[in-house]
């Protein structure tokens, strides 16, 4: 039986609570990675860590969004770190994604489309004309076309992609509960897995409180 992939997202430079995070995570039902966004990659020790981390499937967030010529440099500047997946902003422009997919080598480089902080309104805050899924349709044209080998969406939009895109897709704004945080665009593991999803991407509801108590409320969740 295909066993369900979660990206347990560390957010914190406490490097002790990353290691406890790991451990807790060990020998779980589903396939676990360990997503690192810009808050411990920018840290002190966040680089040195990754860095030296074995045998486990790691996620750099670093979301790169620039001109094309600064996107493949910044890539080239972190081929040393032990990471599989690598994220940009699709919205950088095709020369940009196509330029970094270029040098990316064996790291699976992951489109990120519309911020699952953001909706409607907040898009045309922004400027769009658009409305949410329909710029995410488009992004979705643009990391096929780049040949990237992921993309990022949130649940609402999985099935709209999946049409599209044809390679994985990464799932964040996943709560077991109806409690947004700063998420806006959310939906349950299950419901998000059966949307199509490859992987999620889960923080606070595994990470706060017992850990190994969280993943047996998720795997609960799942079979149900």
């Amino acid at each position: 039986m295909k066993k369900n992939k979660i990206f347990v997202a560390c957010d914190t430079t406490n490097i002790k609570k990353i290691n406890n995070i790991i451990n807790q995570t060990k020998n779980s039902k589903v396939v676990i990675g360990y997503k690192f966004g810009l808050q411990f990659l920018n840290s002190k020790n966040g680089r040195d860590f990754i860095s030296k981390l074995k045998n486990k499937i790691v996620f750099a967030d670093y979301k790169i969004h620039d001109i094309p010529n600064t996107c493949a440099s910044a890539i080239k500047a972190i081929k040393d770190l032990n990471i599989n997946y690598l994220t940009i902003h699709i919205s950088s422009g095709l020369e940009a994604l196509k330029a970094a997919k270029k040098v990316s080598g064996k790291i699976k480089l992951v489109g990120v489309s519309v911020l699952t902080s953001l909706d409607n309104k907040s898009v045309k805050q922004i400027g769009f004309n658009k409305k949410v899924k329909d710029i995410v349709k488009g992004q979705a044209k643009l990391a096929s076309k780049a040949k990237l080998d992921a993309i990022v969406c949130s649940p609402l939009e999985v099935k709209l992609v999946k049409k599209i895109f044809k390679k994985e897709i990464i799932t964040p704004g996943i709560r077991f509960e109806s409690r947004l945080d700063d998420q806006k665009r959310v939906m349950s593991p299950k419901k998000a897995f059966k949307n199509g999803s490859n992987w999620l991407v889960i923080g606070r509801p595994i990470t706060q409180g017992n850990i190994k108590n969280n993943l047996k409320k998720l795997n609960d969740h799942l079979k149900k």
